[in-house]
């Protein structure tokens, strides 16, 4: 399958690619950042450098790429915890008017399967955002992965383990890949949720 991946660069989303790839998947890698094309690259992925707010663009890119998915990987996020306070606005716009472009290129590009990272708890100001971008991938018949806080190399908790709901990062990546057939609705992906399963 050939899928669409918003946010290929990032905690996830370079995580996402060689498992992505293994499986036998072709994968564009979307990026803002044109210096991270040679990761991308590297990495096994196609890159197509694309900003989420660039509505026109993005649909161009969606459409350019001739995917059967578009998966949301996408965030706005600081490198370091204690500023997560100062990007809550940009991270909700994320979720609300990067989530909204996103669906609208894959329905322009005549894609049918969809799936979104979201939030396995309800964040300080962010609430009726997570709502708002959880309704808009379900609406479209799209999969919700909502994720604990990931832990492990590359992100906030790379020394510690995180209060629940949590999820190792490599593992949040394993899992998404086995979920890519997944039927419409919102998924936990959580330690615990793991362990309740096995």
């Amino acid at each position: 399958m050939r899928i669409f991946l918003a946010g290929a660069s990032g905690v996830l989303g370079v995580r996402l690619i060689p498992l992505l790839v293994s499986a036998g998947n072709e994968v564009v890698g979307m990026t803002r950042s044109a210096n991270k094309v040679q990761l991308l690259h590297e990495l096994g992925a196609e890159p197509a450098v694309c900003d989420v707010f660039d509505a026109e663009a993005l649909k161009r890119a969606v459409t350019a790429a001739s995917v059967a998915m578009v998966m949301h990987q996408v965030t706005d996020l600081p490198d370091r915890v204690d500023r997560l306070p100062e990007y809550r606005e940009r991270n909700n716009r994320m979720r609300t008017d990067g989530t909204r472009n996103l669906i609208d290129a894959a329905r322009e590009a005549g894609v049918k399967r969809f799936i979104a990272q979201s939030i396995a708890w309800e964040p300080p100001g962010g609430a009726e955002a997570v709502r708002e971008h959880e309704h808009s991938v379900l609406d479209f018949g799209g999969v919700v992965l909502r994720y604990g806080q990931l832990y492990g190399p590359g992100t906030y908790y790379e020394h510690q383990v995180p209060e629940p709901p949590r999820v190792q990062v490599d593992e949040a990546a394993r899992r998404t890949v086995e979920l890519l057939d997944a039927p419409s609705g919102a998924i936990v992906v959580t330690d615990r949720d793991r362990e309740a399963i096995a």
